[in-house]
């Protein structure tokens, strides 16, 4: 009973659409292959584990049909894979000169379709030549491939992965190896090949490509020495091998010695493995955080309908005073120590009151009007203060300040005849000089 596999399954197919989107934009075919391999094995594994849990019955033989083909393609697809992005980083990061055109991306991109899809294609078409039977069903695993183990079987089914699994971990290496070499310049250099990698992607691609690696030579060495040792026949001819070729074994829980469901189980667990091993590696870059932060900001703004990075609403009432610098604030004593005579001081000083009492008038109705705003601003080019209020019944905040009164003829007279006729105070210093 694993009650945990379609769970497990589905999360790991729903991982690998995480960094999905920037390498589509980069035109990584062997990337892209990786995801679209492991995405449609964890999905065929998660609906085995739904379909065939308790059970062994023949439900869709169609479905078992296509998806143990699938099954066997992605045997040779991820390995062939995984090899193009090592000797992809191995010609990136080596001192030889390689030019990095649109016509040499094209030819790679070609090369690598066809060693991820095509070559697949055609092994799963040969993989007929040494399947014994149609195929078979585990309790709780769902359908499974079979192969008649042999001598062609060995060098059809399990050594072309091996092979392109050691290759991928030779041009790992001795990318690592190139890398420690000019690793204080290898960012100018990755930037010189126009290669379009930089530092944390080619060292995220090269650990997935090893860690990869690792996995698919430890299941297909395993798979090949269980066949070996438990299951070798002699190869004959082609009737004898295709003998009641459309016979489906079943294979209950009960009564399965333990250790070949230890072998299954450990099977099972590599494409959910590997789906997780591919999004640790990319969903922590600095390109995934730039695309979680550009579908955040897609939430907010089409759902939520607020605009990313602007200010809420206050719910408050807000005022805001565009006043004069208190440099610029009339004063008594400013007023005092400009104007001429005594008279200008006692004049400002109602002016001076009557200040006092429109600022205790404003904070008064500020506390009514809740949602009010007043702008009192002073306008400069004429020298004046304007008030802007939400009402006409609330008096200026800063009253223009009345203009001096015109000297009476007589007072002016006064002053003149006091600083012009003689012993006035000018004179009455200069004689006591």
């Amino acid at each position: 009973m694993h009650p945990e596999f379609p769970y497990v399954a589905l999360f790991a197919a729903a991982c690998l659409l995480v960094p999905l989107p920037w390498h589509w934009r980069a035109r990584n075919i062997a990337t892209l292959s990786i995801i679209a391999w492991l995405f449609v094995i964890d999905v065929i594994y998660a609906v085995d584990a739904i379909v065939w849990k308790h059970s062994v019955d023949i439900v869709i033989p169609v479905w078992c049909d296509i998806t143990t083909k699938i099954i066997i393609g992605s045997n040779i697809a991820l390995p062939a894979a995984s090899m193009c992005v090592s000797i992809h980083l191995e010609q990136v990061s080596s001192i030889r000169q390689v030019s990095f055109t649109k016509a040499s991306k094209r030819r790679r991109q070609i090369i690598e379709l066809v060693l991820c899809w095509l070559v697949p294609a055609i092994w799963m078409a040969l993989h007929y030549c040494v399947q014994g039977h149609r195929f078979d069903i585990l309790e709780d695993y769902g359908c499974r491939p079979t192969t008649y183990v042999s001598i062609p079987a060995i060098f059809l089914i399990w050594v072309p992965p091996l092979m392109m699994a050691v290759v991928a971990m030779v041009c790992s290496g001795l990318a690592f190896y190139h890398f420690l070499r000019q690793r204080i310049s290898f960012a100018r250099h990755l930037q010189s090949t126009n290669s379009g990698l930089n530092t944390s992607r080619y060292l995220r691609l090269m650990a997935m490509s090893i860690v990869e690696m690792l996995l698919g030579i430890a299941a297909t060495s395993a798979t090949l020495a269980f066949s070996v040792i438990w299951d070798m026949r002699p190869w004959t001819n082609w009737a004898n091998v295709h003998w009641d070729f459309s016979r489906i074994d079943l294979y209950a829980t009960f009564g399965t010695p333990p250790f070949i469901l230890t072998y299954y189980y450990v099977l099972w667990w590599i494409p959910p493995a590997s789906s997780f091993i591919f999004f640790f590696f990319f969903a922590f870059g600095q390109e995934a955080m730039k695309e979680y932060q550009a579908c955040f900001s897609w939430v907010l703004l089409h759902v939520f309908k607020i605009q990313p990075g602007a200010p809420a609403k206050p719910s408050f009432a807000k005022f805001s005073f565009n006043l004069r610098s208190q440099s610029h604030r009339p004063t008594a004593s400013a007023c005092s120590s400009t104007s001429p005579g005594a008279g200008a001081s006692a004049a400002t000083a109602p002016a001076m009151n009557q200040l006092e009492k429109n600022e205790s008038y404003l904070l008064a109705s500020s506390a009514e009007s809740d949602h009010s705003i007043l702008d009192l601003s002073y306008d400069k080019e004429e020298g004046e203060k304007g008030v802007n209020t939400p009402t006409d019944d609330v008096p200026p905040a800063y009253p223009q300040s009345a203009p001096p009164s015109p000297l009476e003829p007589a007072d002016l007279a006064a002053r003149t005849t006091a600083f012009d006729r003689p012993g006035s105070a000018l004179d009455a210093s200069q004689h006591t000089e």
